[in-house]
């Protein structure tokens, strides 16, 4: 189990019926909470069934998916979660050097000054999207009202995101229409807490999540 922090995880005991695509596109929406995701994969091989691997772009954020995530009930069967031990040859391949390069080009290189900025210009804009939004606001409701979901977005999905904040009751999906949603909380004040932690959430690189309180 000594398996020093890389940034790949390696997910095992998951559901093998679930279709590659749906996999990969319900691990994207749970996991890229933790830090920006290069890449997951997923082989669909008789020796790599029910396994997975999520290459992050920071260790950190695999640190902490792993630790946050370890035995998620996902798909009905509990995450069995690991660093990569090594690249495997499919992982390495796909990283090249990001295994080394970052440590290398920290000092000479502005890239990350650059992704500061970028962090500090999403935040500034997120605010701006949530005061614009907050002048048009319902009052606080212990039901969130979910729009700008995506075509494959199910209950499950979204159980999974909110299940994570305490008071969460369930979802509702609107009959034929796939792009919005309800859920419902035990008080305003748990319902506010998830509204404001996911916000803008992207359950596809496409497509932020918008988050109102539902109208009384």
């Amino acid at each position: 189990m000594d398996i020093r922090p890389s940034h790949t995880i390696y997910i095992n005991n998951l559901n093998e019926k679930i279709k590659k695509e749906e996999l990969k596109k319900s691990l994207y929406a749970i996991f890229s909470q933790f830090g920006q995701i290069l890449d997951i994969v997923a082989l669909k091989t008789l020796k790599m069934r029910g396994q997975a691997f999520i290459i992050f772009k920071e260790i950190a954020s695999a640190t902490n998916a792993m630790r946050t995530m370890q035995g998620f009930p996902f798909y009905d069967k509990p995450m069995r979660i690991n660093y990569s031990k090594t690249d495997s040859d499919v992982i390495a391949k796909m990283k090249g050097t990001f295994k080394e390069r970052p440590k290398k080009a920290r000092a000479p290189k502005p890239v990350h000054q650059e992704d500061k900025k970028s962090k500090k210009q999403k935040n500034a804009e997120a605010g701006a999207a949530a005061s614009n939004s907050a002048t048009a606001e319902q009052p606080p409701n212990q039901i969130l009202f979910l729009t700008n979901l995506p075509e494959e977005t199910n209950e499950m999905m979204l159980s999974m995101l909110f299940n994570q904040f305490p008071g969460f009751k369930e979802v509702r999906l609107v009959p034929n229409r796939h792009d919005i949603a309800f859920v419902e909380f035990a008080t305003e004040l748990q319902s506010g807490a998830a509204r404001e932690a996911l916000q803008g959430f992207k359950i596809t690189p496409t497509h932020a999540m918008k988050i109102s309180f539902a109208k009384k």
